[in-house]
């Protein structure tokens, strides 16, 4: 087994809620996407490696329809992460390991940058805080329907988490300093956010 992953992801992005990229519809706005999805391993290990704790993010400009690929993207380790850990971390990100997480993977046509930065990745009570550096600020909370559970969002056409429900949700804040990357800044405030867990195995 390549790797044995467990966690969440806190991920926002410039469309409106609810993204149509996860039911492969354009981007709305101006028909690009630009997101941050972070991946906090509550449990895991790669080829070995434990990576229990760590968190990488992926800060993606989608030109179009995310399943037309070439996006171009930057990642980013914890600073926590040791050289080992960091480099687990991008080979399954980058989809040299294969399995689920390459499926996704195979959509970036251009890694302009892998950093490693301090990272804030908070889950209280339903809401989400990502700091990434000076790169990422984020806030956001999902939905919930009349019981209180949260809104799920299942079997869609594109998902960052396979194999799980994904929670609806909003983000009061989304800040990204990208520019240097040759990737969009945003600064933006009630857009679409998305919380979730997944299980990646291969």
């Amino acid at each position: 087994m390549a790797y044995k992953l467990e966690g969440t992801i806190l991920e926002v992005c410039t469309c409106n809620i609810l993204c149509p990229c996860w039911v492969g519809e354009d981007p709305d706005g101006d028909g690009t996407c630009d997101a941050v999805i972070a991946y906090n391993v509550d449990r895991g290990s790669i080829n070995g490696t434990d990576v229990s704790g760590r968190t990488l993010a992926i800060l993606a400009h989608a030109p179009g329809n995310v399943l037309q690929g070439n996006w171009k993207a930057v990642l980013v380790v914890d600073d926590k992460a040791t050289e080992a850990q960091q480099q687990a971390l991008v080979d399954v990100w980058t989809g040299k390991l294969g399995g689920p997480v390459a499926d996704m993977a195979q959509l970036i046509s251009e890694v302009v940058g892998v950093e490693r930065v301090p990272v804030t990745y908070e889950i209280h009570e339903g809401k989400g805080t990502l700091r990434i550096g000076s790169l990422v600020e984020a806030e956001m909370e999902p939905y919930r329907g009349p019981t209180g559970q949260v809104t799920t969002l299942n079997g869609s056409v594109f998902t960052t988490i396979p194999g799980a429900p994904a929670w609806v949700a909003k983000a009061s804040k989304y800040r990204r300093s990208t520019s240097k990357y040759g990737i969009n800044d945003v600064d933006l405030q009630g857009h679409n956010a998305i919380q979730g867990s997944f299980r990646f195995e291969f």
